[in-house]
């Protein structure tokens, strides 16, 4: 009886050792995963520094940082979305609506019934845009929440319906010339798109102090806990007080804001807007957010991660261009980016649930070091 006892004390025992051994394995092959977007970084540098030699020059890394800050800022809004779980494919269109409404306003606004034209200041018709955007991410959210309408289908039809607007305002025109008139009082937009303040070009400066302020809002403040909660397990948090619907219609607003700012970022350094502006943008944003670690089921991602993964996809873009590399490769070698960073997201989630699963196994043993006893005889 002593013998089996020992006998079976052993088999447990050795169950937990390789389940423990296999966990450790996966939380490495996990790490690994996690680091993935700065692995590619990495790879991307040195295999484009050894390509060409104009690659790593200080003029070229910082152009491309500019690039790259464009959809930075695009992604750390859509990083807030796919926090929650949601998706919003409308972030391009309205970058392409928010520069027309700068041109539109730049240009002079007709006051009919005044037979006058009025010609805002630049910062009014920064801060106008940036709200057109905000409302355009409420009225994402408000579909989402109070209609029930799927995230996917509610921003695919804003996708449409911004876009459209941004044709019918300017009639499907480009406004050639937003640079202003010192007789008007409307000048200094193009310093948004070409002003370098201590050497860093404006679009680098608002990416840092939106990283900052996301950071903070997500580490920081209840809004932040509630939102990673909300995207790992909605009906729980919601049971527990949790404003929920609050929160998705906030962070598609801040998405929406987040559009509106890039597409004044890329208005003011062409100097003009077209409503064709920002398409497949939110391509972009979606595949930096993925490449950064985010989930896109929800509930995992960071800043950090994010930004990352907006060089990967802005690094990759801009070596392509100088290796002189046709447009099509090109498309053809960001989607595939795109698809790997989605299978990699996915056979993360499945190294995690393989750790958790067996370090439940070796908790579950863990009181089974000393051999059992057997039963004294009567």
């Amino acid at each position: 009886m002593t013998d089996t006892l020992a006998k079976d004390h052993e088999v447990v025992l050795q169950q937990r050792r390789d389940a423990a051994t296999q966990a450790r394995r996966l939380k490495t092959l996990e790490s690994l995963f996690e680091l993935r977007a700065f692995i590619a970084l990495g790879v991307l540098i040195v295999v484009f520094s050894l390509l060409s030699d104009s690659f790593l020059t200080v003029d070229n890394v910082i152009t491309m940082t500019k690039h790259v800050a464009i959809n930075a800022v695009l992604a750390l809004g859509m990083l807030l979305v796919i926090l929650k779980g949601g998706i919003d494919l409308s972030v391009g269109s309205t970058v392409g609506l928010s520069g027309v409404i700068a041109g539109e306003l730049l240009q002079g606004l007709h006051i009919g019934f005044l037979d006058a034209v009025a010609y805002p200041q630049v910062w009014a018709v920064i801060v106008l845009c940036i709200a057109v955007g905000a409302v355009v991410g409420a009225v994402n959210g408000l579909l989402i929440t109070r209609l029930n309408v799927a995230p996917f289908i509610a921003t695919l039809g804003m996708l449409y319906m911004a876009r459209a607007a941004a044709m019918l305002i300017s009639g499907g025109t480009t406004y050639p010339d937003l640079a202003g008139d010192p007789a008007t009082n409307n000048t200094g937009f193009g310093w948004l798109g070409e002003g370098r303040p201590l050497g860093l070009p404006v679009a680098v400066w608002i990416m840092i102090v939106l990283a900052g302020l996301v950071t903070l809002l997500l580490r920081s403040t209840p809004f932040g806990r509630w939102l990673y909660a909300t995207g790992g397990n909605e009906r729980a948090t919601q049971l527990s007080g949790v404003p929920v619907k609050r929160v998705k219609v906030t962070v598609y607003v801040i998405s929406g804001a987040c559009a509106a700012m890039s597409g004044l970022i890329i208005a003011s350094e062409l100097t003009s807007a077209a409503p064709q502006a920002g398409e497949t943008f939110e391509l972009n944003a979606i595949a930096a957010v993925v490449i950064g670690g985010a989930a896109l089921s929800g509930g995992r991602g960071n800043v950090r991660g994010t930004l990352v993964g907006a060089f990967v996809i802005g690094f990759l873009a801009d070596g392509l261009v100088i290796l002189g590399v046709s447009t099509f490769w090109q498309m053809l070698i960001k989607g595939a980016v795109i698809v790997l960073a989605v299978v990699l997201d996915q056979s993360q989630q499945r190294f995690q649930r393989n750790r958790a699963a067996a370090s439940a196994i070796a908790a579950e043993h863990e009181d089974s070091e000393a051999p059992p006893t057997a039963p004294a005889k009567a």
